[in-house]
Parts: C-alpha cells; structure tokens; sequence
C-alpha cells in the first residue's frame, strides 16, 4: 500500500514537472479545424506517461521479467509517437518505426500468439502464421487505440474500462498489481487532461495512444501465454477497439477515403456532434465496452467459448450496420 501511494505521488510531480517543461519549450499542439480544443496545449503526457511506468519498475520487484519487459520497451514508442507529435511523420514512416520495437519483442523475446483458443470442438492454432500473424494484430491493435486519441479522456476512460475488466477476469497477484500500475498513472493524468483543481492541461499526444496501445497489445499476449484468461475473453475486453477500427477502415474503403488520413469520422466526433458533451460521449463509449464486454463473457460463462467466438462476429455485423448508418459523409 504505501509502494502504491508514493508511486502515486511520484506521478503526478512527473506530470506537473513535464507540463511546465513542455510549455517553456513550446511543445504544443495548436488548435485547427479538426481538433475542437480551444487554445494551444502540450502534447507530451505520453512521455510523462512512459517515464512514469518505467519509474514503476525500478519502485517495486513484483513484476516479473516478461512485464517489467513491456514497460521497458514501450518507452521507444513513446518516444516514436513524439517524433509523430513534433514533426508529422507519414503513415509508412510512423508503422516502420513502431515495428522495429515490436519486432524486438516478438523475436527475441517470445512474445507471439501460439493460438487462439481452445474451443472444445477445435483448438485455433496459428502455425507458420505466428509470427506474421502477432506482427500484423499488435499493430492494428496499437493503431485502434490512437484512433480513440481526439477528444479529452476518450482513451483513457476506455482504456480504464479494459484495465478493469482484466482485473476482473484475472487473479494472478503479480499481473493484477500491474494493471493497478496503469490505472493509477492514466486516473492521474486525466487530472491534467481536464486541467482538474486548475492543474497544467496535458495531452496524450501520439506519444501516449501509442504506448498504451503497445502496452495493452503484449499485455495480452502475455497473458493469452499464459494462460491466464481466455483469448476468446481478452478479445471481448478491447471489443469497442476492435469494432471500431474495422468500421471506419471499412467506411473509408466503401467512401474511397484515403485510410491513413485523419478526420473527424471517429465515433467520439460522432457522438459528440449528437450529446455536445465530452461527458456523454466518454461515458457512451466506455459503457459499450463494458456492455459488449459482459455480453461476451455471459456467452462464455453460461454456454460455451465457441458461441462467444461466433457471437463476436455477429455483434459486429450490428455494431457495423449501426455505424455505417450514422457515420459522417463528409
């Protein structure tokens, strides 16, 4: 408890201290017409974010090897995302550069997808396809959560909503701690993020959508390794990621829009052109989450893994049909 508490106070002076730092240097992000933020604000809490977790390490010895690990590494790709932030790479610039991060793990260090679960009738094995397989799912999956970076606390609040869950289905000690770790430090930057007792306003950035997203991606592989928690069940916890980046793909590639060009057609921009209310929008979109979430884990728990399988599928076909219809056409 008191490792939780002086973790938590350690935090917040490497948010404060990097908001001040990041003013005076003039890393902001400027307000424009897609972005609905009204005056310049740092970019840089993904940094703060990324020195935070590595700090964690060093405070405790909990965590094992494979963990401390996927904190480690993904300060790299905190630090790709600020490259992004600073100087606007383009998409192939930015995936060669999450890849090589990526590559070292899964390589050298066995973080791959052996398969995808067991479901009684038949056991999802990826064979020659790991490797290829792993690569092709963390970046998507680091993808989709940069994809919920465009409003105040959206991927935040949603990431929360997996931490949760996780901690839910999980009861190994070492791994529940870790996931406390990353909850802690996300609660305390939505201090800053919503400039809460008039606290320095921070960003993510990419810095941060990224490293969340890489931690998430191999935190789950580990703990699909594992076997800890059912793959069928760590997929229904990331479910809204999930629906959400194979929808707008699939609107973009149906409007013939350019895939890796940012817009305003997110779900958040949607929903918060309807409520007017960051509020709302962050509480709809994490409340699908947890609802999709326990549709998934009813199916799993009360009949079997395979129906949960073929219900993911089905709910997709309803989320997609539903977001199709009130995506923007613009």
């Amino acid at each position: 408890m008191n490792e939780i508490i002086l973790y938590s106070l350690i935090v917040f002076l490497i948010f404060f201290l990097n908001a001040k730092i990041s003013y005076k240097l003039n890393l902001i992000d400027i307000p424009n017409k897609r972005k609905i933020h009204s005056k310049g604000t740092v970019f840089t809490g993904g940094i703060a974010l990324s020195v935070a977790l590595v700090f964690s390490i060093f405070l405790t010895d909990i965590f094992s090897h494979k963990l401390n690990l996927i904190l480690s590494i993904a300060f790299l790709i905190s630090i790709i995302g600020f490259i992004d932030d600073k100087f606007d790479l383009n998409a192939g610039g930015k995936l060669s550069l999450q890849i090589i991060p990526i590559f070292y793990l899964i390589v050298t260090q066995n973080f791959y997808l052996n398969h995808l679960g067991d479901y009684h009738y038949f056991k999802l094995e990826l064979g020659a396809f790991v490797l290829p397989f792993t690569l092709i799912s963390i970046l998507f999956l680091i993808n989709a959560f940069n994809y919920f970076d465009g409003m105040d606390g959206t991927l935040s609040f949603t990431t929360i909503s997996v931490l949760v869950i996780l901690f839910f289905l999980n009861s190994n000690q070492d791994l529940q701690y870790f996931l406390i770790i990353i909850l802690i430090s996300l609660i305390i930057f939505l201090f800053f993020n919503f400039s809460i007792f008039k606290l320095p306003k921070m960003f993510l950035g990419d810095s941060g959508s990224l490293l969340i997203g890489f931690i998430a991606s191999f935190t789950l592989i580990h703990i699909a390794n594992k076997n800890l928690i059912h793959p069928i069940l760590l997929a229904w916890s990331i479910v809204i990621f999930v629906y959400e980046f194979l929808s707008i793909n699939l609107i973009r590639l149906k409007n013939k829009k350019n895939l890796f060009r940012a817009g305003r057609d997110h779900l958040h921009h949607i929903l918060f052109d309807k409520t007017k209310s960051i509020f709302l929008t962050n509480f709809f979109i994490t409340l699908m989450n947890i609802i999709l979430f326990t549709i998934g884990y009813l199916s799993f728990s009360l009949i079997n893994p395979l129906v949960s399988l073929i219900l993911y599928s089905f709910m997709f076909i309803i989320f997609f049909i539903f977001r199709y219809k009130y995506s923007k056409k613009k």
